[in-house]
This record gives structure tokens, sequence and C-alpha cells, in this order.
């Protein structure tokens, strides 16, 4: 879950304040413990313009723009407050929304346009591409990337699976050969960005699944890097929340440099 660096002359469209310093760290930390490093994956949020959770796709009631960061209900959809711009994906988007609802784990946000594949915000935070490029040559092993949020009708924080997996879309249902994958590790490294939402979904989701599919497999296994994730502005209380739920739960909580790889 790496951000990308900005650019020079760009403007992220979804900044995360912090995030740059978070994929620094990250990077040196890489390097500096490649030998102990036995696999990496990268996911990597992959959206296309049109999106049920960007703003082209809605329209309010008298036809005008919907602004990044509103949330929208399945209640203000029925109440005509906002609609898609093609009416005929009316009854699709609002079996969504009840699904998601349903799972009391989000509302839906309208998010600016974000992670669009073939633009730069969609790629590797630089630092952090460098240090994977040379652990691989080091290790003679592949990175594993994984692309999540293609499709775009619904909404995939997590890299584990989406908020309402289509019956349609095999990338949008349980990738239970990642969660074997990462149930393999005797220790499990998490960083990335946001904290408020993609680390903590799939985190949450790794959690919930894996002692399932491996037993024995406990929380005590993950250690979530806290100086290597930053919340979306706004969702503070969401990153606090999710730290003190993985705790609870026995996830290890460290910085990098307490680190004893």
């Amino acid at each position: 879950m790496p951000a990308t660096h900005c650019p020079a002359g760009s403007v992220p469209s979804l900044p995360v304040a912090g995030a740059h310093a978070d994929m620094q760290r990250l990077a040196a930390f890489i390097q500096a413990r490649a030998g102990q490093l036995d696999a990496i994956t990268v996911t990597l949020d992959s959206h296309q313009r049109f999106d049920i959770a960007h703003p082209g796709f809605w329209q309010q009631a008298d036809g005008g723009a919907v602004a990044p960061f509103t949330p929208i209900t399945a209640a203000q959809v029925r109440a005509g407050q906002f609609t898609p711009r093609n009416p005929a994906a009316l009854p699709r988007t609002l079996a969504y929304l009840d699904a998601l609802e349903a799972q009391g784990r989000y509302t839906l946000m309208v998010w600016p346009v974000h992670c669009e594949v073939g633009s730069w915000g969609h790629g590797i935070h630089a630092d952090v591409l460098a240090a994977c490029g040379d652990w691989q040559l080091q290790r003679q092993r592949a990175v594993r990337n994984v692309f999540k949020g293609t499709n775009p009708w619904t909404e995939h924080y997590s890299a584990i699976e989406a908020e309402v997996p289509d019956a349609d879309d095999a990338s949008t249902a349980l990738n239970t050969a990642l969660l074997l994958s990462l149930g393999q590790a005797d220790v499990l490294l998490i960083a990335g960005e946001a904290s408020s939402h993609c680390v903590r979904s799939t985190t949450e989701h790794i959690v919930l699944h894996l002692p399932r599919l491996v037993p024995g497999w406990q929380a005590s296994r993950i250690v979530l890097l806290t100086d290597g994730m930053s919340p979306v502005g706004g969702f503070e209380a969401q990153h606090r929340a999710f730290l003190d739920a993985m705790r609870a739960a026995g996830a290890q909580l460290k910085n990098m440099n307490e680190m004893g790889l």
C-alpha cells in the first residue's frame, strides 16, 4: 500500500499528510533489512475515472456536480438528493448502497479521482520502488504486486476483498491465494497509506479471515509499522480506532527502529 511520490509540478488529488516521510522511512527500512525480508507484497489502488466513488458518477437533484468528500447514503438516493448521472444505473447503485450499509463498515464516500490507471498517482513512491528493486536483485525473487479497485461498481479499500464483491468479477472476491501467502509469514509487517482506509481495511480482513484458513494463525504475527502509515485528513479518529482495535486483537504496534529482525 505504498503511497506515490508526487513529481515536481504535480499536485496530488488525494493527499495524505505525512505520507512522503512515511515512505522515505519505509524505503530506508527495506534497504537496511533486505536480507531479512523474505517476501514483499505491494498493493496498488487501480481506479478508473468512471467509478461509483468518484464525482463524475453522481449528480445532485438539480443536475449539479457532487463535490469530493461527499458521503452518500441509500436514503439520500431514494429521496432524490443524489442520483447517478446515468439513470439506468439507479437500480444497481441502490442495491450496492444497501449491501454496503448493511455491513456497517463504511458509508459510500465520493473521493477525488485518484490512483487512475495510467496516471503517476497509480504508481509506487519512487524511493520505495527503488528499494524494492534492489531487494529483488539481492534476494533474486520478485515483489508480489496486487492490483485492486478496477471494478467501478464497488469500493475496494481492502486488498483482500472488495467492500461488496461483484459475483461477475473474480477480482473483487476474497483473495484466498494472497491470504494463504501472507499466512506463511512468521512476522507480517504492514505499512502504507492510508491507515484510516486501505491499510485499515486490509488488516481487518487479514485478522478476520486468516485464522479460518491457517490453523493456529494469530494476529500476534502482525506488526503495524506505525511510522510508516498516516490517515487521510479528517479521518484521524478512524486511524486511532484502527490501531486500538488491532492492539486489542493481539497485533503489535512498533516504529521501524524498534524492529529487531
